[in-house]
């Protein structure tokens, strides 16, 4: 257990990392001991921005007497340089999704199991306080359906992934965490239009306990869209993720009529929040709100979408 001030590093310093390591230097109880990039000038900008240090290699920030690491490098290097701080005996955090395939994705579990580290998946959208209020409006009642819309224009910056690896998967994650239960059946519509990989994927899923859900997302509507439908048999709560407010319709009537009201949606930062939680796990040795397994699992949703997705619609 850790009891000192944490020192904690950061892994790949772009637009999310930077927000990782400005948040960690901004926080009571940890200090932003250094960054490492694979954009030297980048990586020095940022130390001197932040007055930390810059780290050269992995190997030089595994021996920096750190506590723990963020790591918001391309996915493409998540396994390397998670298991090589893991191996170092430090804790990780690591943006979604946890890693290209399931193979490096239980790499990382192992590692981070052998050396009895914690291992945090990124999924930010856990953290939304919108997101929250809904699971709490639908606690103790039986979930029907979970609906999510997440749209918006193309981004220039991505190449090598498509729609469902970035943004699908944080409502994987979120359908996965206000269910309760495991996604059992997975059936996927991809397109692409303006991306190298798909840039619209329509995808509906049924769990363990048999709830039905449907994602939209894609790059291709020109303004951005976040929301969170979820039908119980009581009431219909509807969440802008973005706005933050979340509005429930309970109280149906036969001749059609209902009552809304909007629910409590308490100020929160998500990413410090995000972050608390990761420092905390690291503190007390308890397990991370978002582990290595359920990046995997999330993960696994995610490449089952594209396979189904990629199929020809004669099933040939």
């Amino acid at each position: 257990m850790i009891q000192n001030k944490l020192r904690i590093g950061v892994v790949g310093v772009g637009v999310m990392g930077f927000n990782h390591a400005r948040a960690v230097k901004a926080m009571d109880g940890v200090e932003l001991a250094g960054v490492m990039d694979a954009d030297a000038d980048r990586a020095a900008k940022v130390a001197a921005d932040l007055a930390c240090r810059r780290f050269v290699s992995l190997e030089e920030m595994a021996g920096g007497d750190l506590d723990g690491v963020i790591v918001a490098a391309p996915n493409a290097l998540h396994r390397s340089a998670g298991c090589t701080l893991l191996e170092a005996g430090l804790h990780v955090l690591i943006e979604k999704p946890i890693a290209p395939t399931l193979e490096d994705a239980r790499a990382l579990i192992e590692t981070a199991r052998a050396k009895d580290r914690v291992l945090m998946i990124g999924h930010i959208e856990r953290f939304n306080p919108a997101v929250q209020a809904t699971k709490k409006a639908c606690a103790g009642e039986k979930i029907i359906s979970i609906t999510i819309n997440r749209v918006g224009p193309f981004p220039p910056r991505m190449s090598d992934i498509g729609v469902v690896i970035d943004l699908g998967v944080h409502d994987i994650d979120i359908v996965r965490m206000i269910a309760g239960a495991e996604i059992t059946d997975v059936q996927a519509m991809l397109s692409s239009t303006r991306a190298q990989r798909e840039d619209t994927a329509l995808l509906q899923f049924r769990t363990a306990n048999n709830i039905i859900a449907q994602i939209n997302t894609n790059w291709t509507t020109p303004y951005k869209l976040r929301n969170l439908q979820v039908a119980t048999e009581e009431r219909f709560i509807h969440a802008d993720l973005m706005t933050r407010q979340v509005v429930e319709y309970l109280d149906y009537q036969p001749d059609g009529s209902f009552r809304s009201r909007p629910l409590f949606v308490p100020m929160a930062d998500p990413l410090r929040d995000e972050l608390s939680a990761f420092f905390n796990a690291m503190r007390t040795g308890g397990p991370a709100p978002i582990t290595g397994e359920d990046g995997l699992a999330n993960l696994e949703v995610a490449l089952e979408c594209l396979k189904v997705g990629s199929r020809p619609a004669n099933g040939g």
